[in-house]
C-alpha cells in the first residue's frame, strides 16, 4: 500500500469521506499506479541508466462522473503522494492554451509537422501528466488532441491520469467535425483504464452549505455571494481571483463564445453577454452541455422594451433546465418580478416556474444531463 491509499482510508475512517465502493476502487487503482511507477524506477537501476534504458510507462487512468463525486479529491491525493519528481498536475484548459502557444512557435519555424516537437517539449522531465476536468469545447482542440496524445503516450512514454464529467464516448458530443476527434476516444479506451465515479454523495453540493442560489437585489452583497459559490464549487483560492482561467466554447457555425471564468465545469457569464447580444438556442445548448453549473450575474428587471432579452432568457433557462444544469444568479428581482409586462409575458410564466424549481434540493441533487 502506498501513501495514496493510506490517506484515502484515513479520510473514510475519520468520517471526512463516506464509504463509496466506486471511490474505493479508484483509490485501489491509483495505489497500483503509484507502485508501478516505483517498480519501474527501481527496475531500471544503475545499469539501465548507464545504457540509456527507459523504464516502461505504466498504464494511465481516466476518472469520470457527476459533479462532486470525488474525482478531483482522488486526483489531488494521487498527485500529492506520488513520490517521483517527474510529475505534473495541470488544469486541462490551461494545458490546451499552452499547447496552442507551443504549436504557434513551431509553425513559425516551418520545419514540418509541429506535433512531435511539441509533445517532446511537454514530455521533457515528465513521466506522469495529471489533468483535472478534461473537456473539449471547440474544434481547434478536437483537431489536435488525437495526434498529440498518441505522441505523448505511445512515443514519449507519458502516463496520463485525468478526470472528466463525461464518459470518453461523450466527449465533444455533437461537436463540429467530431469525426476527427473519434481516434482520440479510441486512444483513451485503448491506453487508459476508465473508471466511473457516480456515488451517492455530492461533496461539492455539500460545500454550498445550504447557500441560496438566487441572490437579489443586484449589488455588492449579491456579487459576493455568487463569487463565494464559485470558489466553493471549484476549490479555487479567492486570493487568486484574477488568475481564474477563461475559455472559448464552440457554439456551432464556426463561432466561439468567450467565457470570462471557466473552471471545473463551472462557467461565469453576464446577462448582457448571454441575452443582450444576438444569440439562439444552439448557443445556450452548447453552454448547457459544457457546464454543470452556470453563474449568471447582472440579471435586470425587464419591461416591454426588453422583450428580446426576455425571450432569449427564456431560451437560456430552457436549455439549462433540460440538461439539469445548476444555476446561480445575481438578479435585480425575484423570478416572479423579472418580467411583469411585455410580449411573451404569458410564456415567461414557465420560466418563473423553472427558476423556482431550479433552486430546490431535488433539482440540485440531480446529475448534469440526467433524464
Amino acid at each position: 500500500m502506498t501513501a495514496m491509499l493510506g490517506r484515502y482510508e484515513t479520510l473514510v475512517a475519520t468520517g471526512e469521506l463516506r464509504s463509496d465502493p466506486e471511490q474505493a476502487a479508484v483509490a485501489e487503482r491509483l495505489d497500483q499506479l503509484q507502485r508501478a511507477f516505483y517498480k519501474a524506477r527501481n527496475s531500471t537501476g544503475l545499469f539501465g541508466k548507464l545504457l540509456g534504458k527507459k523504464a516502461p510507462s505504466p498504464r494511465g487512468v481516466y476518472m469520470w462522473g457527476g459533479v462532486g463525486r470525488g474525482k478531483s479529491m482522488l486526483m489531488d491525493l494521487f498527485h500529492q503522494t506520488l513520490d517521483i519528481t517527474a510529475k505534473r498536475r495541470v488544469h486541462f484548459h490551461a494545458f490546451m492554451l499552452e499547447v496552442h502557444a507551443l504549436l504557434n512557435e513551431e509553425r513559425k519555424k516551418e520545419s514540418g509537422d509541429p506535433i512531435p516537437p511539441v509533445a517532446a517539449t511537454i514530455a521533457r522531465n515528465v513521466q506522469c501528466l495529471a489533468f483535472d476536468e478534461m473537456v473539449v469545447n471547440n474544434s481547434a482542440d478536437a483537431m489536435i488532441m488525437s495526434r498529440l496524445f498518441t505522441q505523448l503516450i505511445e512515443h514519449e512514454g507519458v502516463t496520463i491520469v485525468t478526470t472528466s464529467n463525461r464518459a470518453p464516448s461523450e466527449l465533444y458530443k455533437d461537436g463540429l467535425n467530431r469525426e476527427h476527434f473519434l481516434p482520440f476516444i479510441d486512444l483513451i479506451e485503448r491506453e487508459l483504464d476508465v473508471y466511473t465515479l457516480n456515488g451517492p454523495t455530492d461533496y461539492r453540493l455539500q460545500r454550498l452549505g445550504g447557500m441560496a442560489t438566487w441572490h437579489t437585489p443586484l449589488g455588492e452583497e449579491a456579487t459576493e455571494q455568487t463569487r463565494e459559490a464559485f470558489y466553493r464549487l471549484t476549490d479555487y483560492p479567492p486570493e487568486d481571483a484574477e488568475h481564474v482561467p477563461p475559455a472559448d466554447i464552440d457554439v456551432g457555425g464556426g463561432r466561439l463564445l468567450h467565457v470570462p471564468k471557466s473552471l471545473k465545469g463551472v462557467g461565469v457569464f453576464s446577462f448582457k453577454r448571454l441575452c443582450a447580444e444576438a444569440r439562439g438556442a444552439s448557443d445556450y445548448l452548447a453552454i448547457a452541455r459544457a457546464y454543470h453549473t452556470v453563474i449568471v450575474v447582472g440579471i435586470p428587471r425587464m419591461g416591454p422594451d426588453r422583450r428580446n432579452e426576455a425571450a432569449r432568457f427564456v431560451t437560456l433557462i430552457d436549455a439549462l433546465y433540460e440538461n439539469k444544469v445548476k444555476l446561480i444568479a445575481a438578479a435585480d428581482a425575484s423570478p416572479e418580478e423579472l418580467y411583469e409586462a411585455g410580449t411573451g409575458r404569458f410564456e415567461f410564466e414557465r420560466t418563473v416556474s423553472r427558476l423556482n424549481e431550479m433552486q430546490s434540493a431535488d433539482y440540485l441533487a440531480k446529475g448534469h444531463g440526467e433524464d
